[in-house]
């Protein structure tokens, strides 16, 4: 069995489909010219933000299973592969809590103007200060669009700060938000209406859910972060509602093309904070979603794991 890694993970994965007899071969980048001569001989492939196309599926012929590295699956072709056979497995959970710090971390770092505080002290404005007026963020309201396992991560990390925190979910039940102390919001009216920051953490549909009308509908001065999905953002949107003044700021972990391309209008927006997709790139997370996708990828080879393998 074969194994190709089209991008790199923490080495406890590889360790650990190397001791289950699965040889691994580790892509260099992911151009097609450069992936197909390690497709022909994949019995499993293990992809991160990239994906895995039909094109890249049809060299291929080996294949019996996809692996997300991560809990996205949108950027492979899932369709393609459910007609093959090809089981497409992921790992939910397993980095959440490190994607719910970033996004606690961007969201204070909009709230304090973190980004141009730093440009202001390189630029040598002393005056920055003076005008300067952040944002406390105790005894304000986080909404969470979504309340999967990053969500339910987040909501504690925002009421240690004294913020309230009001969800929107189709799958938690108001007795299940009311054990973390979170309060149900009946529909995307009333949360947009209540959110001072809003964190999305659903899974896209047809539309953005942030669209020019959710935009406009939230409150003056509400801060994004986005950590989840970037087709959940109408990206022209969210500029056009920042050069307006309506938001206060917003961040994005994920965008809809990654890497941005040069002439992103994002890259000119103002107050808005981009970072490559590394909500889950922490020492524990990378650990964490590597071993849980190679145990992933062994079941669906039908090969079990070690005895004792790592944690």
């Amino acid at each position: 069995m074969r194994c190709l890694v089209v991008q790199p993970i923490d080495p406890a994965g590889t360790a650990l489909l190397r001791e289950a007899g699965v040889a691994v071969d580790t892509a260099p980048d992911t151009r097609i010219e450069t992936l197909t001569p390690y497709l022909l001989h994949a019995d499993a492939v293990i992809t991160r933000n990239w994906g895995f196309p039909a094109e890249a599926m049809a060299l291929a012929p080996r294949l019996r299973v996809i692996g997300s590295h991560g809990t996205g699956v949108d950027r492979i072709d899932v369709a393609g592969a459910r007609a093959r056979g090809i089981s497409v497995v992921n790992t939910p959970g397993a980095n959440a809590a490190d994607v719910a710090e970033l996004a606690l971390g961007l969201a204070l770092a909009l709230a304090r103007g973190l980004r141009d505080a730093d440009g202001a002290v390189r630029a040598g404005d002393e005056g920055w200060r003076l005008q300067h007026r952040g944002t406390a963020l105790g005894g304000r309201c986080l909404g969470l669009w979504g309340y999967g396992a990053v969500a339910r991560a987040l909501a504690p990390m925002a009421q240690g700060l004294g913020m309230k925190v009001v969800a929107l979910s189709a799958h938690a039940s108001p007795a299940d938000l009311a054990r973390d102390g979170v309060a149900a919001a009946k529909d995307a009216a009333e949360l947009l209406s209540v959110a001072d920051v809003l964190s999305l953490h659903g899974l896209p549909g047809a539309r953005p859910l942030l669209d020019a009308a959710a935009l406009a509908a939230l409150r003056p001065g509400a801060l994004i972060v986005n950590t989840a999905r970037g087709a959940l953002v109408d990206e022209d949107a969210l500029v056009r509602a920042l050069e307006g003044g309506h938001l206060g700021g917003a961040a994005l972990d994920v965008t809809r093309r990654e890497p941005l391309p040069a002439d992103s209008p994002l890259l000119a927006a103002p107050r808005l904070i981009l970072t490559p997709h590394v909500g889950g790139t922490t020492d524990r997370g990378l650990r964490r979603t590597a071993l849980a996708v190679a145990r992933a990828v062994l079941a669906g080879l039908g090969i079990a794991p070690p005895a004792g393998s790592g944690t």
